[in-house]
C-alpha cells in the first residue's frame, strides 16, 4: 500500500469503530436516562435504585471490556466495575466508607492503567513548562480542598476514620488525575478533570459545606457520568490508536 492508500484504510477503520462505538454505548446513554428520569432527585435505599444507580457504569465496563479485552480488568474496565461497586454502596448512607473504599480502589486501577505502555506510548519525550504549572496546579487544588473540608470531617460521627480517609481518597483521585493529564489524551485527561469536579461536588453537600441543593444531586451524577464516559471512550480510543501505529509499521 502507499501512503495515500494506507491513510484512507486507516480512515475507514477509524469511522467504522467510530460507529460501532457509539451504537455499543447506547445503553449507557438510555440507562442513564432512566435514572435521571425515575430515581432523581430522591430516591429511598432500594436494590433498584442501587441497579438503577450503577447500571450505566456496568454498561461503560463492558463495552471496555468488549474492546480492550479482559486484559481491562486489571485497568479501566476493573475500574468502572469498582466504581459501580461504590455506587451501590453510596446508595445507602451506612455504607459511605464502602463506598469510598471502592472509588479509592478504582482511582487505584485508573493510574496504574494510565502508566502502562499503551498510554505512555504517546507521551512526548520532553514536557512543557505549562504542563509542570497544570501538575503543580492539580495538587494546590487537591490540597486546597482537603483542608476546607477538614474542619466540617471533624464534626461528622466517624471523624476518627472519615478525615483520614477522605484525605487517602483526595490523594488517589489527584494522583489518578495527574497521571491522565500526563498521557495527553483529550478524553482522559478531560474525564479525570471532571471526576475530581463531580467528587468535590459531592464532599461539600455530604459533609455540610454547602446547604443542601434541589440540583444538587443533579449535577454530581450528570458530571459523575460524564467522566467516567470519557475515562471509557478515551481508554478504547487510546487502543484503537496503538493497533493503527502497530499496524503501520508492519
Amino acid at each position: 500500500m502507499d501512503i495515500l492508500e494506507t491513510h484512507a484504510y486507516d480512515s475507514r477503520k477509524r469511522r467504522n469503530a467510530s460507529c460501532v462505538l457509539f451504537l455499543s454505548l447506547l445503553p449507557f446513554f438510555l440507562s442513564a436516562a432512566a435514572y435521571f428520569h425515575l430515581w432523581l432527585p430522591v430516591s429511598s435505599p432500594s436494590v433498584m435504585a442501587a441497579a438503577a444507580k450503577s447500571a450505566p457504569v456496568i454498561f461503560l465496563a463492558l463495552v471496555v471490556l468488549s474492546n480492550n479485552g479482559m486484559g481491562s480488568l486489571l485497568g479501566v474496565a476493573g475500574g468502572l466495575l469498582l466504581s459501580a461497586g461504590g455506587d451501590v454502596c453510596l446508595i445507602w448512607p451506612e455504607l459511605f466508607l464502602h463506598g469510598m473504599g471502592s472509588f479509592a480502589a478504582a482511582h487505584l486501577l485508573y493510574s496504574l492503567c494510565f502508566l502502562t505502555e499503551r498510554y505512555t506510548y504517546f507521551i512526548p519525550s520532553s514536557s512543557s513548562t505549562f504542563f509542570y504549572v497544570l501538575y503543580l496546579l492539580l495538587w494546590l487544588l487537591g490540597g486546597a480542598v482537603y483542608v476546607h473540608l477538614l474542619p466540617f470531617l471533624q464534626e461528622v460521627p466517624d471523624a476518627a476514620v472519615l478525615t483520614p480517609g477522605v484525605g487517602v481518597y483526595v490523594l488517589l483521585i489527584v494522583v489518578m488525575a495527574t497521571l491522565a493529564l500526563r498521557t495527553r489524551r483529550p478524553l482522559t485527561l478531560l474525564g479525570s478533570l471532571v471526576f475530581m469536579a463531580s467528587d468535590a461536588c459531592l464532599a461539600l453537600q455530604q459533609f455540610g459545606v454547602v446547604p443542601p441543593h434541589e440540583y444538587g444531586q443533579h449535577v454530581v451524577m450528570a458530571t459523575y457520568y460524564l467522566a467516567q464516559l470519557l475515562i471509557a471512550v478515551g481508554d478504547v480510543r487510546t487502543k484503537v490508536d496503538e493497533d493503527s501505529t502497530k499496524w503501520k509499521r508492519s
